[in-house]
């Protein structure tokens, strides 16, 4: 296993590309979170592409806001948002500057800082659950609001993304529709942007979007149900 703690963080080049390249190549490297209480590492094993404008599963779909505006660039950044008032999700900024691309990242195996991880997610009753989805990722690894915006690429960076071992000629990376993202048309057919390494037990359920029930005598809504921090979106 890499030495994770001591290891280069990837270049602004790596992120400076189109996101559904990005996405693919996150894939088995490790997401390093440094504190106060210590270090945690993921490796990666699952993750979602969002392309920004245009794309209906995107905080930035409908332009700059000011929560959304780290997303715009430049590349090489962390975009953590506050899910339905629920938990922390950490995305990672990609493409040109101005484009609002990030990978969310969905899953992962925690490989150094394990007592720690286990500590800050109590509820996990095995260690492969520790960051199996979004939210249970950004928890394990502490993060929260004040990571939002961080230069990951920055040589003093608590929070970075480094190379881990190679993956083997026989790992499959496989591809299919984001979880819980509504509005797509299909299912979610349109855009096949959730990337996770096959046969990893770390990767997260994939669950369609539904509509919310409706309480007798509110208003009509197309909101999608509340994720739970398995299966929480961008």
């Amino acid at each position: 296993m890499t030495d994770v703690r001591n290891a280069s963080a990837v270049p602004r080049a790596f992120f400076d590309r189109p996101v559904l390249d990005v996405a693919r190549d996150l894939l088995g490297r490790v997401v390093v979170h440094s504190s106060d209480d210590g270090d945690v590492a993921v490796r990666l094993t699952e993750v979602e592409a969002y392309a920004g404008p245009g794309d209906p599963g995107s905080h930035a779909a409908r332009g700059r806001t000011p929560r959304t505006a780290v997303m715009f660039g430049p590349p090489g950044h962390a975009y953590v948002y506050f899910s339905y008032g629920m938990h922390w999700c950490a995305n990672l900024v990609c493409g040109p500057e101005g484009t609002a691309s990030a990978v969310l990242l969905r899953a992962g195996e925690v490989v150094d800082g394990l007592d720690l991880a286990r500590s800050r997610r109590a509820a996990a009753r095995k260690d492969v659950d520790l960051a199996r989805g979004p939210a249970r990722l950004a928890a394990a690894l502490g993060l929260d609001k004040a990571q939002d915006g961080a230069d990951l690429c920055a040589p003093t960076s608590a929070l970075r993304v480094v190379d881990g071992p190679p993956l083997s000629s026989s790992s499959e990376v496989l591809s299919g529709p984001r979880v819980g993202v509504s509005g797509e048309g299909g299912n979610g057919e349109r855009f096949p942007w959730r990337y996770w390494l096959a046969g990893e037990p770390t990767v997260s359920a994939y669950r369609v979007a539904a509509p919310r029930r409706r309480r007798a005598g509110s208003p009509r809504t197309s909101a999608t149900t509340r994720p739970t921090d398995e299966e929480s979106t961008q």
